[in-house]
């Protein structure tokens, strides 16, 4: 079954139609032509147009796992600054896994949310100060009544700056927590592997579903705002 990169590479040969101006970001008409170009009956039935995030020079990913990805996506597609997302598996042992044997518990993986981003409009710390309010990152491997370990609270990070700022922000958060009466933080801060794409129907499931599912446990602390500037 073929993956998708994140970073959509043109085909040799390819001459968009509507090219981008010098040093400018991909225009819609250019990303609607290039996922034509790319994308034909020989792909695999989970490639869909809601999976492929196609990355200018102006944008950067990072991936988060927070329990049911359903509600996690919503939070962060909504955020200013975010240019698109998916959800997938990280962290597992089985190549392109399918939902099915994700929740087996059996191939490792962790539902995560791939955010791409304009770091000129929205920060890695702010898409972080999401991360941490959006769920419990006390309670191991459960999220309200998901448990297992594919709702794991994990942050993957691609560069050596996301990772010392992740990390900078779970011991401010751990402090905070602490004060209140929380146990330790459970999640793991690891170095991106393979994000593989989850079936289609899972995409953007909760704009297709508005009433869809969305559980998520907050620990009702924010994340204080007084920390998050001083980071």
């Amino acid at each position: 079954m073929r993956q998708i990169s994140s970073i959509l590479v043109p085909p040799a040969g390819f001459e968009p139609a509507h090219p981008p101006p010098e040093g400018g970001a991909l225009s819609p008409e250019l990303r609607g032509q290039l996922i034509d170009e790319v994308i034909s009956p020989k792909c695999a039935s989970r490639t869909h147009m809601a999976e492929l995030v196609i990355m200018s020079e102006f944008t950067t990913v990072a991936y988060f796992g927070t329990g049911c990805f359903w509600g996690a996506e919503r939070r962060f597609w909504k955020m200013a600054g975010t240019t698109n997302t998916a959800v997938g598996y990280m962290g597992g042992l089985r190549e392109n896994p399918t939902y099915e044997q994700v929740c087996t518990g059996a191939t490792g993986h962790a539902e995560v949310v791939m955010v791409e981003f304009d770091p000129a409009q929205l920060t890695y710390l702010k898409l972080l100060k999401e991360f941490w309010n959006m769920h419990d990152p006390t309670t191991l491997n459960r999220q309200g009544g998901d448990i297992g370990t594919q709702y794991r609270s994990v942050i993957f990070y691609t560069s050596d700056e996301q990772k010392e700022i992740a990390l900078q922000t779970f011991s401010q958060y751990q402090e905070v927590l602490t004060k209140n009466g929380f146990s330790k933080i459970t999640t793991e801060i690891l170095p991106a592997p393979q994000f593989w794409f989850a079936e289609e129907y899972h995409q953007r499931y909760l704009e297709k579903n508005p009433n869809g599912y969305d559980c998520h446990s907050t620990t009702g602390i924010p994340y204080p705002e007084a920390v998050h500037e001083k980071i």
